[in-house]
């Protein structure tokens, strides 16, 4: 599909560039694409939440997490850090993904959440009540990184406009009481261009040192 990333020949790509880092040939760097539709599947990633295996390509890759969907409108992140140079803590390295997020949907006024024992970042949802009253809960953005000798790789999902039954094919991260939404979804008139911005924008604030650019 025309300026969708072949999804294969980018994961190679981002591996070549970890292996360039590794041997000093390279700096660190963050890619902005977009994938053609299909479903990836962690290490984590369990038979029964594959709903529908014929719909689009399964890719198994090594980056933690389960089931995920990638397709147009949904901005990928690939971050390639060195996170021994930022002190050697994974769980820290993540907490920052995930802070870079919420910076970034800060931006456009969305108040991005985490939760404890949930993967990604999660914003409540006032116009669709649970049974009890209470706001429900969507996923707006998937996280999922990998380390090679302290350098990172894969990342961060963020849904702009993707077709969201297409997340009807899997579990999403194997959680079946919450749901997938997205900055349309949510009424916000976003385009990829004003998402780029605005991760550009907010990059510095976590990830000092590094450029961020598309």
């Amino acid at each position: 599909m025309p300026g969708l990333s072949p999804y294969e020949e980018t994961v190679a790509a981002m591996e070549a560039h970890v292996a360039a880092m590794h041997e000093g040939r390279a700096a660190e760097s963050i890619w902005l694409l977009e994938h053609p539709p299909l479903y990836t599947a962690g290490t984590s990633a369990r038979a029964e939440d594959l709903v529908d295996p014929h719909r689009f390509p399964v890719h198994p890759v090594g980056r933690g997490g389960q089931y995920t969907y990638h397709g147009p409108g949904q901005r990928v992140i690939y971050a390639m850090l060195d996170v021994k140079a930022r002190g050697q803590d994974v769980r820290c390295f993540v907490r920052e993904l995930e802070q870079w997020v919420i910076d970034t949907l800060a931006e456009f006024n969305v108040r991005g959440e985490i939760r404890p024992g949930r993967v990604g970042v999660w914003v409540q949802r006032p116009d669709r009540p649970g049974p009890d009253g209470r706001p429900t809960e969507d996923k707006v953005a998937a996280i999922g990184i990998r380390l090679r000798r302290w350098i990172s790789f894969h990342g961060i999902a963020i849904n702009v406009e993707p077709d969201l039954t297409h997340f009807d094919g899997i579990v999403p991260c194997g959680i079946r009481e919450h749901g997938v939404t997205s900055l349309v979804d949510l009424g916000l008139p976003v385009t990829m261009s004003d998402l780029d911005a605005a991760l550009i924008a907010t990059f510095p604030r976590r990830f000092r040192g590094a450029a961020c650019g598309v």
